[in-house]
C-alpha cells in the first residue's frame, strides 16, 4: 500500500508543478509592457523631455491606427485562403490521428487538467504468425483482471471497471480526464461493465489498432483515392461511390444492381439507429475487419484472441457439444458465431428473434476485399446441402472459423461490422 500511495504522491507532485508553471506563465503575460515603464520614467524626468515623449507616443498611436485599419477589412481572397488553410490543417490532423490510432478530436485534449493520452503502437507480425496454435478445450484459462487502474495505477476496489476483452481495469474519473470517453459512453460503461454484457475498453473497442503499419497504409491509400475524409460521417451515396471505386480498382468493373442493394443493406446494418448516416468509427471498424480478412490467415486471427475470448468460445462450444465427443455440426457452428452478437440485444425480447432479423440479407453487410465465394451465404442461399449442415467441426476448426466473428463483436457500438453467417 505504501508503494501505491507513493505513486499517487508523485502524480500529485507533478500536477502541482504543472499548476505552478502555468500560473508563472500567466503572470508573465499580465506584466505591463516595458514601453509603458519607460514612458513613466520620462514623465518623472525634466520638462524638455516631455514634448519628445508625447511626439513618440503620437507616432505610435498613428502606426497602431494604420495597422488596425489595414486589418479591419481584409479582402475576400484573403478570407478564402485563410479558411482553406484552416480546413487543410484540420484534415492533416485527422489523417495523423488515423495513422497513429488516435480517435480523439483536438479540442477534447486541449484541457490543462487532462491526463496524457497513451501512445498507441501498431502491432508487428511475427514469423510464426500463420502457424497453428494449440488451444486446449478442457483447460479454462480464467485470466484475472488487473488490480490497479490502467491509467493512474491506483487500487480503489469497487470503483474499478473491468474490460470484458482484456484484463485492464479503469476508474471512470480517469477515463473522463483522459478525454477518450464522453458522458454517454461513461454512463454506458457504468451500466454494463459489471454485467453479463460487459464493456470494451478503448484499446479493445478500436478494431483499427489491430492493423499493422503496412495494412494501415494500404487502407489509408484507399481512403485518399476515394476522397474519404477521416472522422467524417458517410451517407449512403458516399458509401456507394466508395464501393464502386473499390470494385473498379480490384475487379475492373462496376457494381451490379444486386451488389448495390447489398451495399445499401450494409449501410442499414452500420446505421442501426436510422440516423441517415454512418458514424466514422463504425465505417472504420468495418473496413479494418475487411483488411484483416484479406491479409490474415485463420491461425493469425486466433492469435489475436484474448484469454477471456477463448474462455467464452470454450463455453459456447461445450454448450453445443451435448454428447461431449469434441465435435459439433456445421449448423451448430454458425449458431455459435451468431451468439457473439447477443450483446446487441438491449431490450427484454428474445435474442434469437433479434438475431434472425440481423441475419437476414437486408441487414447483412458485404466486404469489398474479394469476390463472394461459392460457399458464402449470398451465393448458396437456401440451396445449402444437408451434408454441409451436418459436416463435423472440431474444436480447433471451430476456433479458426469463429475468430473473425469474435473479434468483430468487440466494439461497444450496436452497429454490425461484419456479415453474420446464415
Amino acid at each position: 500500500m505504501g508503494v501505491l500511495m507513493s505513486k499517487k504522491q508523485q502524480v500529485e507532485k507533478v500536477q502541482k508543478c504543472n499548476a505552478v508553471v502555468s500560473a508563472f506563465q500567466a503572470g508573465l503575460k499580465e506584466r505591463p509592457a516595458p514601453a509603458k515603464q519607460a514612458e513613466g520614467e520620462v514623465e518623472e524626468g525634466e520638462g524638455p523631455a516631455k514634448p519628445s515623449a508625447n511626439h513618440d507616443k503620437k507616432n505610435t498611436e498613428e502606426a497602431e491606427q494604420e495597422e488596425t485599419d489595414n486589418s479591419a477589412g481584409p479582402s475576400t481572397s484573403q478570407q478564402g485562403s485563410a479558411a482553406a488553410r484552416d480546413d487543410c490543417k484540420v484534415n492533416q490532423e485527422a489523417w495523423s490521428r488515423l495513422r497513429d490510432g488516435k480517435g480523439v478530436e483536438p479540442e477534447d485534449l486541449d484541457k490543462s487538467h487532462q491526463l496524457t493520452p497513451p501512445a498507441f503502437v501498431r502491432p508487428k507480425r511475427e514469423a510464426d504468425d500463420d502457424q497453428s496454435v494449440e488451444v486446449e478445450l478442457e483447460k479454462k484459462e480464467q485470466p484475472p483482471s488487473d488490480e490497479m487502474c490502467d491509467v493512474c495505477e491506483v487500487w480503489t476496489a469497487d470503483d474499478l471497471y473491468p474490460c470484458r476483452i482484456c484484463t485492464r481495469v479503469f476508474h471512470d474519473g480517469c477515463l473522463r480526464e483522459l478525454g477518450y470517453l464522453r458522458a454517454e459512453a461513461l454512463q454506458e460503461m457504468r451500466d454494463t461493465a459489471h454485467t453479463v454484457t460487459g464493456w470494451s475498453c478503448y484499446y479493445c473497442d478500436n478494431l483499427n489498432l489491430l492493423l499493422t503499419e503496412e495494412e494501415m497504409y494500404s487502407l489509408m491509400e484507399t481512403f485518399k483515392q476515394c476522397k474519404i475524409i477521416p472522422e467524417s460521417c458517410l451517407v449512403s451515396d458516399e458509401l456507394l461511390q466508395y464501393r464502386h471505386f473499390a470494385s473498379k480498382q480490384q475487379f475492373d468493373k462496376d457494381l451490379t444492381d444486386e451488389q448495390e442493394e447489398e451495399v445499401l443493406a450494409q449501410f442499414a446494418a452500420l446505421d442501426p439507429e436510422k440516423k441517415g448516416h454512418i458514424e466514422w468509427f463504425d465505417f472504420l471498424y468495418f473496413e479494418s475487419l475487411a483488411m484483416l480478412k484479406k491479409f490474415r490467415t485463420e491461425n493469425s486471427l486466433v492469435r489475436l484472441l484474448t484469454g477471456k475470448e477463448r474462455d467464452k468460445a470454450r463455453s459456447v462450444f461445450l454448450g453445443l457439444d451435448l454428447d461431449q465427443d469434441g465435435v459439433i455440426t456445421r449448423a451448430e457452428c454458425r449458431q455459435a458465431q451468431q451468439s457473439w452478437f447477443h450483446k446487441l440485444n438491449k431490450d427484454s425480447q428474445s435474442c434469437n428473434v433479434r438475431l434472425m432479423g440481423l441475419c437476414s440479407p437486408m441487414y447483412c453487410g458485404i466486404s469489398h476485399v474479394g469476390p463472394i465465394c461459392e460457399s458464402s451465404p449470398a451465393s448458396s442461399g437456401s440451396e445449402r446441402s444437408k451434408s454441409d449442415e451436418s459436416r463435423p467441426v472440431t474444436w480447433a476448426d471451430f476456433l479458426k472459423e469463429s475468430g473473425i466473428y469474435i473479434i468483430a463483436a468487440r466494439p461497444n457500438s450496436s452497429a454490425m461490422h461484419i456479415r453474420l453467417p446464415l
